[in-house]
């Protein structure tokens, strides 16, 4: 599909969504679009950006809007990342590499998840922008440092470590529709899937051997994906976090913090970076909006490092109100899932290019000519109606 169909049929992340619900199996779109529990923090993220409006400045001038910036080395030319997500290859074939194409192509980062169903070496070898991967701690501290070890062999540029995985949240769409990891797929599934024939066509040759790239050992048949659940450390600790900063040289990025103090304790062991996230609502269900979180974070790191943010992003206006609030930067996750699953490649570029539109007008509207120019609080205020809605 051409870049000018998708914009003429898709011209936002809702319409988008839609499409994705439309052509992927029921499991497959859950998996994706569902939170923990009752989803109380996966509505919380969306709705914190509601909670704010804009007070434009029209009369500043900005008949031109640059929403590039530098960001651990890299040129990037919107505020805009493609976050790390697990399975991508399960909503388009290869499809880490795609969505790693498109945000190459937009001159953005894209993260590696540790899930992905290709291989930390596989995307490296196909992709020339600037990528980053992420990591947990695991029980076996030995198997973190070979993740490790493999992304800087393999060229990666910066280390996510994500916190707050430690436990798997409890995700009830996936129970209900009996979504495992690797996905292994009943008769009764199978068949509900073949009314999702062109998803079951374009996936035909990958299903067989859909599983987490990185957890399959180079050079045997040996898969550590089923017992993932097992290898996840919820005693983890700061000296973990010491241990990997020695481990590795370059930037190191925290994801998942929510809570000020950890955001200070961080800094000064010599984190390079934090993104504030509840992981998209999926882990604990009744934790804070990352929205809600940001602005005192960013105060607690008094500009010692960047702050990212990811969380209810459905926006360019969202982005913009993220970047007032102080963050350097966004990360995406399920809209780039679901343009993937949309149109691969081309559905990505269509997500990125939604936002720098979105962001670029809004700019213009608030008087606002660069990303510096956002970072100014009165343009901002908590919307009347919604704080007094909330007492």
């Amino acid at each position: 599909m051409s870049a000018a169909s998708l914009a003429l049929r898709y011209p936002s992340i809702r319409l988008l969504r839609e499409a994705a619900r439309a052509r992927l199996p029921k499991p497959v779109f859950d998996f994706a679009d569902g939170g923990a529990e009752d989803e109380v923090t996966l509505a919380r993220n969306e709705a914190a950006f509601r909670r704010w409006s804009f007070l434009p400045r029209p009369l500043e001038g900005a008949a031109t809007r640059d929403q590039s910036l530098r960001l651990f080395g890299h040129s990037l030319s919107l505020p805009v990342l493609i976050g790390p997500t697990g399975l991508a290859g399960l909503f388009w074939p290869r499809g880490e590499i795609a969505a790693a194409q498109a945000a190459a192509a937009a001159s953005t980062v894209y993260c590696l998840s540790h899930g992905s169903v290709c291989s930390i070496e596989d995307l490296a070898a196909q992709h020339r922008g600037p990528r980053w991967m992420q990591v947990f701690i695991y029980r076996d501290r030995a198997f973190t440092r070979e993740l490790t070890q493999r992304a800087r062999d393999a060229g990666y540029e910066a280390l996510i470590l994500t916190i707050d995985n430690q436990l798997l949240g409890k995700r009830e769409r996936d129970l209900a529709n009996g979504f495992t990891i690797p996905p292994r797929f009943s008769a009764r599934q199978s068949l509900a899937m073949a009314a999702k024939w062109r998803w079951g066509w374009s996936m035909r040759r990958e299903l067989r051997r859909l599983t987490f790239g990185n957890y399959v050992r180079p050079g045997s048949h040996e898969s550590l994906a089923g017992r993932m659940g097992t290898l996840l450390d919820p005693a983890m600790h700061w000296n973990d976090v010491a241990q990997l900063r020695a481990d590795w040289s370059g930037p190191l990025l925290l994801k998942g913090v929510l809570h000020p103090a950890e955001a200070r304790r961080a800094v000064e062991l010599g984190v390079d970076g934090l993104i504030v996230s509840n992981h998209g609502g999926r882990q604990l269900d009744g934790a804070a909006s990352a929205l809600d979180a940001l602005p005192a974070i960013v105060a607690a790191v008094e500009d010692r490092v960047p702050v990212l943010i990811d969380g209810g992003i459905r926006r360019g206006s969202d982005v913009v109100k993220a970047i007032a609030l102080g963050a350097r930067a966004v990360l995406i996750a399920r809209p780039q899932l679901w343009g993937l699953a949309v149109a691969g490649e081309a559905g990505v570029a269509h997500v990125l290019a939604l936002y720098r539109s979105e962001i670029d007008r809004v700019m213009g509207l608030l008087g606002a000519s660069s990303l510096d120019a956002l970072r100014r609080l009165d343009l901002l205020v908590p919307h009347p109606a919604q704080v007094a809605a909330e007492g």
